[in-house]
């Protein structure tokens, strides 16, 4: 008997005891924080680290509710929440969306936690928006300018900074290079709209979190997950997609499939766009007519007349995009992400060199890009504790990427056609870590390590006989930087009102390069080029919200930006009449910064957003006049052109104000103004 009423005992205890976990929708990744209580609230639970809370203090029967910030409040009974595997999923509200943050850390934070300024874009007002690039969803922002001189441009500015004093992220992996040039680049557009899921851009230094480069902003995009069905039956979803734009004669075909299982889940993308040649504006500068064109007829160029001189020839070009994830959860603590990424674009024209004259005749018959390709292979592994005294949240990230581009230049009623290819295999290692140590201190910390190998060549190729030879590549063949870094960062938040975070960052780059392959027809005083320097990096700021409707904000920070391949080993013609040579004494360029930033918001009807910010660019590395051998000119693709080289020789100010206004008169119309001044 005595042994009856002990089981007895024991199943009732085990009946009531009812541990569940609430995640997020889509994700499936935990969310704590969560307020769980009945309808009075005189029974309040709160989710922990790992989203997980016990319901014995509530009845069987009784209506549970589950309330967080910025997710859509739900509720359920602890009888429905058994039948449904003892989890609930919520989804972020459309506020919650923006305000989510990853960029400034890599692990999810309350932007009114952050003390610099961060633009969210989600996945809603990306479909609103409707770019045609990812180059044109990041400048449909308001606070980053965009560069583009022709269809297959796009190069951000932010902030008075570009180019490579920028980072550019894709879920989570770096896809800076070796070569990213001070001038204008393009990679951006080898994302695929269609798959972004949210863009973040951290405007400033972020050179603690990512490293080399990050000085001016740091764009993050995170591409969409495959969804799980959580059950035996399969969950799939699909989107299909046509448009059609008349300036440029845009036509644009995506589908993407999502197929879940209860633990794997697969997700298949594929765009292709195509555009025609653009026709300006009637009022634009006159400079950029195409009154007359090259073509080449039976072996000789001609200049023809241009029918409509506002249309801009050739500026045509197309471009695909493949995308192929899968997600594998082993558990409610350990998942599995892949990715495969593909880019690729046809030839594109450089615009800017086809309009120039030389003798009152056009310059070049021909000066295109190759096709730009990008390849991304990624894997992630996500590891949930809440018992290892090193960790909550675990992410290690392995990823190879392989960049394409080429660069084709003739001159008009020249027989040799310059070409020159560029390949990048990249390589990259990341641990990052998230540990809360007390209920008001959390740590996160990491290590990155990232090999880049550069393959570079030259032809001169007789378009004629079509013979070759081999001429000077645009880099030094087989170089290669590397780069080691471990970081550690803090997050003190006495209370709800106060937010501290400071962290500090140290970077080893090391940068190789030979020249003997060139020095055939350069001639430099060096041979090699080896370049080791260290970076200690730190930043330090707070976030104060006195009330909901004010935010206060202060950071100060410092960046830094090694010499790369592109810096030390180049070899160009960087304008007309000019060649940039390579130097083998360079240093990192650093940047000391402030920022100091207030939020307004009322209710979210209107939120004014007000920055202004401070920025010292110490030992720049800029491009100016230069002497090989003691001479201030050499021979380059057979026209005489002043030396010019990267050089440590200059400082600069940067300061500037930013102001955003956003009205929202309806859940369907809202007002947004941005106003930036540097």
């Amino acid at each position: 008997m005595k042994v009856a009423c002990v089981l007895f005992i024991f199943t009732l205890a085990t009946a009531n005891a009812q541990t569940i976990k609430v995640l997020e929708a889509g994700s499936n990744e935990p969310i704590s924080g969560v307020l769980i209580s009945n309808k009075n609230k005189s029974k309040t639970v709160i989710t922990n680290f790992n989203g997980e809370a016990d319901l014995d203090k509530f009845e069987d029967n009784e209506v549970i509710f589950f309330e967080n910030l910025i997710y859509n409040s739900a509720q359920s009974t602890k009888a429905a929440l058994q039948s449904s595997n003892n989890q609930i999923f919520l989804t972020l509200s459309i506020e919650g969306l923006n305000e989510v943050v990853i960029s400034v850390s890599k692990f999810e934070q309350s932007k009114r936690d952050i003390p610099q300024t961060v633009v969210s874009i989600d996945q809603e007002e990306i479909a609103f928006t409707n770019p045609q690039t990812s180059a044109d969803l990041l400048n449909a922002t308001g606070n980053i300018f965009l560069q583009k001189s022709q269809l297959g441009g796009g190069s951000p500015i932010i902030r008075g900074f570009s180019t490579n004093r920028l980072l550019i992220s894709v879920d989570g992996v770096r896809m800076n290079n070796a070569i990213f040039r001070g001038g204008n680049i393009q990679n951006v557009i080898s994302i695929d709209p269609f798959t972004i899921k949210n863009t973040e851009v951290a405007l400033g230094a972020g050179s603690v979190v990512y490293g080399s480069d990050a000085i001016g902003g740091v764009m993050n995009f995170y591409t969409s997950k495959p969804q799980l069905s959580y059950k035996d039956s399969l969950f799939f979803k699909g989107n299909a997609l046509l448009r059609y734009s008349s300036a440029n004669e845009e036509s644009t075909s995506h589908v993407d499939l999502n197929f879940g299982f209860k633990k794997w889940a697969f997700l298949s993308s594929f765009s292709f766009t195509d555009y025609d040649d653009l026709r300006m504006g009637r009022h634009g500068p006159e400079a950029y007519l195409r009154d007359e064109f090259v073509v080449r007829q039976s072996g000789t160029d001609l200049v023809v007349s241009n029918p409509n001189p506002l249309i801009q020839r050739p500026t045509a070009y197309n471009q695909i995009n493949l995308m192929q994830k899968a997600r594998y959860e082993a558990s409610d603590k350990l998942f599995f992400d892949f990715g495969v990424h593909y880019s690729t674009t046809s030839d594109y024209a450089r615009y800017d060199r086809l309009i120039l004259y030389e003798n009152n005749q056009l310059k070049y018959a021909e000066w295109n890009y190759g096709p730009q390709k990008w390849f991304m292979g990624n894997a992630q592994i996500t590891r949930l504790s809440s018992k290892s005294n090193l960790y909550d949240k675990l992410q290690v990230t392995l990823a190879y990427q392989n960049f394409k581009e080429s660069r084709n230049s003739r001159v008009f009623q020249s027989e040799i056609r310059q070409q020159r290819e560029e390949s990048v295999d990249a390589l990259s290692f990341n641990l990052d870590l998230e540990k809360q140590l007390m209920p008001k201190l959390n740590l996160f910390y990491g290590v990155e390590y990232i090999y880049n190998k550069v393959h570079s060549f030259g032809l001169e190729e007789n378009i004629t006989n079509e013979s070759s030879i081999t001429t000077v590549s645009r880099y030094p063949n087989g170089s290669s930087w590397q780069s080691a870094a471990a970081y550690g960062s803090f997050k003190y938040k006495p209370n709800s009102k106060f937010v501290f975070q400071t962290g500090l960052r140290y970077n080893y780059v090391r940068t190789n390069a030979s020249f003997e392959e060139n020095n055939e027809f350069l001639n430099l005083p060096f041979e090699e080029a080896k370049l080791n320097s260290g970076a200690l990096t730190g930043t330090a700021g707070f976030s104060w919200n006195p009330n909901e409707t004010i935010q206060w904000k202060l950071n100060a920070s410092t960046a830094f930006r090694a010499p790369n391949i592109d810096d030390i080993g180049k070899v160009f013609d960087s304008e007309p009449g000019s060649v940039v040579v390579p130097n083998n004494d360079l240093k990192p360029e650093y940047a000391y910064g402030g920022e100091l930033g207030l939020k307004l918001n009322f209710e979210n009807k209107v939120i004014i957003d007000l920055a202004t910010y401070y920025t010292f660019l110490d030992n720049a590395l800029i491009r100016r006049e230069f002497t090989l051998n003691g001479e201030s000119q050499i021979t380059y693709d057979g026209e005489v052109s002043d030396v010019q080289a990267i050089q440590n020789s200059s400082k600069a100010w940067i300061y500037g104000f930013e102001a955003g206004l956003e009205v929202k008169f309806t859940d369907a119309l809202t007002l947004r103004s941005q106003y930036n001044v540097v």
